[in-house]
């Protein structure tokens, strides 16, 4: 077991700020588990540390590994893990909760009070081991490692879309980033009537919203959504809006697309306060609002597990960048200009079937 290791390291505050460090590599406590990495994957949140946007500064503390999407093997286990051994594939739950506090004991542990989130609050997963909790690791057998390291965004999707009730009906997505084109595949997977991915200005995305399924990719920007939408819904407008921009105007479009007595699920994290006519979109049209958060633990995770193995769920469109762990600052770079899907990073060691 050698002594030092490479990783991603955000070193300073201001944009960029981040080196491929040597450091050594960490030893598990008693309820860890060392985790050699195949491959990570960049998220959105590693974007907002990177470019170090308001959030990022108020919450980081640098230095930081950051990055919590993986897939990995166990190398060496912590004296007290159970249901676990070396050599098991693994991905994890990147948000750690205290399993002791009133959220906690009541089901809730993904919005459990003394939440810490690995990469953001703890040592991150970008580096080529990680000692990592043992409740927070799912098994992953034989899965692609490029569909392992994505589970934690597709669990988001999963977890918004069965808030809501999809099968047999009509559903619009707002926003086609990753998270919006899992959502996209998801409802497809479990059998909506009718999908309409909406983005804006980004034709990539747009267009990778149809490969993963949408019967109407849009645009808000140059399609009338609302008369396609209408002549697609026998005019009543779509009973499920699935919310994953954050930005007030398309949660207002939103509710505009959306029949009386719809559902419209907020997974987008807003930048500033949204207003709304209540008493006409909401109220009057007895619309109910759900605030997603996370994964539920665990069972968002089996969910999207049992997806992922029915053969249902098209994943091959949202991988569309496949690089090496040390070209990083690539696959940032492809992050930031939108036109990508998940970016993928695998470990010089691991030899990954990659995409044709």
């Amino acid at each position: 077991m050698k002594e030092k290791m490479k990783a991603i390291v955000k070193v300073k505050s201001g944009e960029g700020g981040t080196e491929m460090q040597e450091v050594p590599v960490p030893k598990p406590k008693r309820n860890e588990a060392l985790i050699k990495m195949e491959a990570v994957s960049i998220c959105g949140t590693d974007v907002h540390i990177y470019e170090w946007d308001d959030w990022a500064s108020k919450r980081i503390k640098v230095p930081l590994i950051y990055g919590h999407e993986f897939s990995g093997v166990i190398e060496e286990l912590g004296a007290d893990v159970i249901g676990f051994q070396k050599g098991d594939r693994v991905s994890g739950e990147c948000h750690v909760h205290d399993n002791m506090c009133f959220q906690c004991r009541t089901g809730n542990a993904h919005i459990c009070e003394n939440m810490k989130i690995f990469g953001v609050d703890m040592t991150g997963i970008f580096a080529e081991y990680s000692a990592l909790p043992a409740a927070n690791l799912l098994k992953s057998g034989d899965m692609p490692a490029k569909f392992v390291t994505i589970q934690d965004p597709l669990g988001n999707a999963v977890h918004t879309a069965f808030a809501t009730d999809v099968p047999g009906r009509n559903i619009a997505v707002l926003g086609l980033g990753p998270i919006g084109l899992m959502s996209v595949a998801v409802c497809k997977a479990v059998g909506a009537r009718k999908v309409f991915g909406i983005g804006r200005k980004n034709k990539y995305r747009i267009n990778l919203g149809k490969e993963c399924g949408a019967d109407f990719a849009l645009s808000s920007l140059t399609d009338d959504v609302e008369k396609i939408v209408a002549d697609n819904t026998e005019g009543r407008g779509v009973d499920v809006v699935l919310e994953m921009t954050g930005n007030p105007h398309a949660v207002n479009q939103g509710l505009d697309l959306l029949r009386p007595g719809g559902t419209l699920a907020l997974l987008g994290v807003f930048s500033g306060p949204w207003t709304t006519d209540l008493n006409e979109k909401v109220i009057f049209k007895y619309t109910t609002i759900k605030g997603i958060n996370g994964r539920l633990m665990f069972d968002t995770w089996y969910r999207m597990r049992g997806l992922m193995e029915s053969g249902n769920l098209n994943l091959d469109p949202i991988v569309t960048h496949e690089l090496k762990f040390d070209e990083f600052e690539e696959g940032m770079a492809a992050m930031r200009s939108g036109n990508s899907g998940k970016v993928v990073l695998y470990m010089d060691w691991f030899k990954p079937q990659r995409n044709a």
